[in-house]
């Protein structure tokens, strides 16, 4: 059966990871998480101060972006270290959201995520996956939720972490990030015109997951 591309962009908190991991495991491809390389590149910078613009693409060479699976699960690793667990704080995605407004940043990324889809059989979820990286993918997705909603589950994942977060900040940061990622001079996110929506505000898991199922298969099937 011939393989496809299947782009999965979206605002933050909605879900992204988890239903492009779990269709790349019904569909037998690899995922790719393209928010923790941006996570990735935010927590060197971090951990060596570096703040500037310029200082930042100076440093881009000194940083390698991988994955590994640490017990059936894909792990993001900075230069050989697996940094999973540093990569999910609110200070990290703060910051990849805001590096990720770097055109330079972008295009070091872009390219290594063009080089990932060469064979297809991928699901890639992001923010410019079928508008920028992947603009031909057979399916395209854009996933969406009430800001609030969205706030609930970050909440939600950092009370099950032991964190300790308020929710008016909580729900500050994803109206922050909503306005940075729609306003960015270099590659916004953005609905691609093709992409299917799938508003997933009050769907179980379960019910998105057969949502999105029920789109791929009807893709491989030529009956979309």
């Amino acid at each position: 059966m011939e393989k496809i591309i299947v782009a999965i962009d979206g605002f933050s908190s909605c879900g992204k990871s988890t239903i492009a991991k779990a269709l790349a495991r019904y569909a037998g491809y690899t995922y790719v998480d393209t928010g923790a390389m941006y996570r990735t590149i935010a927590l060197y910078m971090l951990r060596h101060n570096i703040v500037a613009d310029a200082d930042i693409i100076a440093a881009l060479p000194a940083v390698q972006v991988g994955f590994t699976l640490v017990d059936g699960a894909q792990h993001a690793t900075l230069n050989g270290e697996d940094v999973e667990r540093f990569i999910r704080t609110l200070e990290v995605g703060n910051r990849a959201s805001q590096i990720s407004q770097i055109k330079e940043v972008r295009a070091f990324l872009v390219a290594q995520q063009q080089a990932m889809g060469k064979a297809k059989g991928i699901v890639m979820d992001g923010r410019d996956i079928g508008t920028v990286v992947f603009p031909k993918a057979e399916l395209k997705l854009f996933l969406t939720a009430s800001p609030e909603v969205r706030a609930q589950r970050r909440f939600d994942e950092l009370v099950a972490k032991g964190e300790k977060p308020d929710f008016q900040a909580v729900l500050a940061d994803v109206n922050d990030r909503d306005y940075r990622d729609t306003h960015r001079a270099e590659s916004p996110l953005k609905q691609a015109e093709d992409a299917i929506v799938v508003d997933n505000s009050h769907l179980t898991p379960d019910e998105q997951m057969k949502v999105v199922i029920d789109l791929f298969d009807k893709i491989i099937n030529h009956q979309l």
